[in-house]
């Protein structure tokens, strides 16, 4: 290995013969250059990015297909039970015995009857007919017990006479009303 490039001021004095008088040195600058900065350099090439990208956006977009087909295969919740629907009605009824007038109560609570039995199992037109014809189409049924038709018969009847002869009816006749519309309804029926 040369020495030359390294140290000129030496290789001078080496090259001077023995004995003989030494050149006088020369002043020579002395630079010295500062470290280059670190270069970042990306390690992957372009197209490897790109093919990671692609990939990625397709697995993402099969995730997404398969969860949106998931979610449209998932059976349709079952629809409530006409015992499920009347039950949450007269529930409703039942917490405003006291805020309800007892004409409006009886409606509602009429109305709320006649729909079960009209949805129930019993498919009888209770919502198209007056109370005599109702109570006489459930008087041969086999559906219907003779405890069914007394209860049926006593509400229709009560009922009646709040909607139609403007009896005068109180508070507690709406707790009566929700309490036989209950009672009928929980009656094992679905």
């Amino acid at each position: 290995m040369s020495a030359a490039p390294f140290f000129p001021a030496a290789l001078a004095v080496l090259q001077t013969a023995p004995g003989s008088p030494s050149p006088a040195p020369t002043p020579m600058p002395l630079e010295i250059h500062d470290i280059a900065p670190p270069v970042d350099v990306f390690p992957y090439p372009p197209w490897m990015v790109a093919t990671a990208l692609a990939v990625a956006a397709l697995l993402l977009a099969l995730i997404v297909w398969m969860v949106v087909s998931w979610i449209r295969r998932r059976p349709a919740p079952p629809p409530p039970t006409p015992t499920a629907i009347a039950l949450g009605e007269l529930e409703k009824l039942r917490v405003r015995v006291r805020e309800i007038e007892p004409y409006g109560f009886s409606v509602a609570v009429s109305d709320v009857l006649r729909t079960f039995i009209s949805n129930a199992k019993f498919r009888l037109p209770a919502t198209r007919q007056t109370s005599p014809e109702f109570l006489a189409a459930i008087a041969g049924s086999q559906l219907f017990t003779e405890g069914d038709r007394s209860l049926l018969g006593h509400f229709l009847e009560k009922c009646d006479m709040i909607k139609f002869a403007r009896m005068e009816a109180t508070h507690e006749d709406n707790s009566e009303l929700v309490a036989s519309a209950l009672a009928f309804v929980q009656g094992g029926r679905s």
